[in-house]
């Protein structure tokens, strides 16, 4: 985030002409597959005007975005935003995307530790399939008056906070749990056996836990009322969430986990049978100008991996950040790797048993 600008040590780009877009000559209509506030209004609209493209988007989620290009055999649409832990295994598996060329690419636009980490992460068969664009973490969203002593993965299972903590059954939670127990989840990744044995672990944690769960929930906003509403008082939940929660109740705020924060990345990734590449690239370009990356991040809340994206963003909700994470807890966040194909299978019946369990 914008802690990392000046350590990072990237000269801005400045001059608005750098970023101008030519009029398309044949213009199409970009069909967007992304998450909710990535593409705000009134960057649609700006986008159109200046580029004679137009914009169709569909918000999902991980998951739906891998099942609607799998089913098409990526088709359907011309950019999807996949984090970067689904693109390599995704590929492997279903052949649904096609390599981004480099050559279109204003890369003086992204942080270049960000736009390389993101190429190597997403680099399958020796092409690039990913470029990086919203980045974020999960932790814990904490009532601090009530449940003050919360501060890793594992405390959310402490008598205190008995019958009013919520987390979701998802892979974060196992990821989180793993590493608060002082386990290595993401250095197992290519050892299903070391991994499976990871997954037993926190399975056993999480059934002992049950009792301590008001809900599993399920959506953003359904978190976010149980914790305005005091229903809950401590939850695995996003960043963004945590700090939206912070501007209604100053008790309640994003804490970064002893063990770590999980990083991820969304990207910008092409559709196997996208039909307009013209338009996803004048599209990438777009939104990693500065001025841009400012209008995502007050709209989404999450910062991008535009150079001095963060010139724009709200002080309030950089102040929000800079409450969150210190130096030593950016320096501790968990990465997300690619994940090799076969594991979900492995995490999705861990779930499915600590679900069942009575």
């Amino acid at each position: 985030m914008f802690a990392n600008f000046e350590k990072l040590g990237v000269a801005a780009v400045t001059a608005t002409a750098i970023y101008a877009l030519p009029m398309a000559a044949g213009a199409d209509t970009l069909r967007l597959l992304t998450w909710g506030g990535y593409a705000p209004e009134e960057v649609i609209a700006k986008f159109e005007a200046e580029t004679g493209h137009t914009v169709e988007v569909t918000t999902s989620n991980n998951e739906e975005m891998i099942a609607k290009l799998r089913a098409t055999n990526g088709g359907g649409f011309d950019l999807a935003q996949p984090s970067q832990d689904r693109i390599t295994s995704a590929q492997e598996e279903f052949g649904i995307y096609k390599p981004i060329d480099m050559s279109r690419i204003k890369s003086e636009l992204f942080i270049p530790s960000m736009l390389a980490a993101t190429a190597e992460n997403s680099t399958f068969d020796g092409e690039v399939y990913g470029l990086p664009h919203v980045w974020g973490t999960s932790g814990l969203v904490v009532n601090t008056a009530k449940a003050g002593d919360v501060t890793d993965y594992t405390d959310l299972c402490e008598a205190s906070v008995s019958g009013k903590v919520s987390y979701r059954l998802k892979r974060p939670t196992l990821i989180g749990f793993a590493y608060s127990m002082g386990l290595d989840p993401f250095a197992a990744y290519d050892d299903a056996d070391a991994y499976q044995e990871i997954l037993d672990q926190v399975e056993a944690k999480l059934i002992d836990c049950k009792p301590n769960v008001k809900t599993y929930w399920g959506g953003g906003d359904e978190i976010k009322q149980l914790l305005r509403s005091g229903e809950v008082i401590a939850s695995m939940a996003w960043d963004t969430g945590g700090w939206q929660l912070n501007a209604d109740d100053a008790d309640i705020t994003f804490v970064a986990p002893e063990a770590g924060a999980l990083g991820w990345i969304d990207t910008f990734v092409l559709p196997a049978r996208g039909r307009a590449d013209d338009a996803a690239y004048d599209w990438i370009n777009f939104v990693m100008r500065p001025d841009i990356a400012s209008m995502i991040t007050n709209t989404a809340g999450n910062f991008t991996a535009a150079v001095d994206g963060d010139a724009g963003v709200n002080a309030d909700l950089k102040a929000r950040y800079q409450g969150s994470f210190d130096q030593a807890a950016i320096d501790n966040i968990k990465w997300y790797p690619p994940v090799p194909a076969g594991l979900e299978a492995l995490e999705g019946a861990t779930l499915d048993r600590v679900n069942a369990a009575k």
